[in-house]
């Protein structure tokens, strides 16, 4: 069975169709991959942790498709939150924070490098 991690980085900040567009693609890809019963592994990283205060919002127009792969998403990265302003959001979301590498001058980050290790393919939005 093939395994996938899917990073979210675009900015919702942006404004523009593409933010919203490379959201929702990687949310198509981890909807797929979950009816095919593969490993999934969604993370919101960069600028991209603050989407998660925007699509847990009823009216958004990814909130449903975020529903329906909310089982998918490991978390956000504390250290790209902290930076972005998104701890507060991330938390009211009930999402995790990982922090698994220490990097200096942060609060620690995501370790891609594992994902790279367990043989997921890598994607990112």
């Amino acid at each position: 069975m093939s395994k996938t991690a899917i990073f979210i980085y675009s900015d919702p900040k942006a404004g523009s169709d593409e933010a919203l567009g490379r959201l929702f693609n990687a949310m198509f890809v981890a909807y797929e991959l979950q009816e095919k019963k593969q490993e999934v592994a969604l993370i919101f990283q960069g600028a991209g942790v603050r989407w998660v205060n925007e699509v847990v919002k009823l009216d958004h127009p990814a909130h449903a498709l975020y529903d329906a792969v909310k089982d998918t998403v490991v978390g956000a990265c504390r250290g790209c939150a902290d930076v972005f302003g998104a701890t507060d959001g991330v938390r009211a979301a009930g999402l995790s924070l990982i922090d698994e590498k220490a990097i200096p001058g942060t609060s620690g980050i995501v370790d891609l490098s594992k994902y790279l290790d367990a043989g997921y393919r890598v994607l990112t939005f």
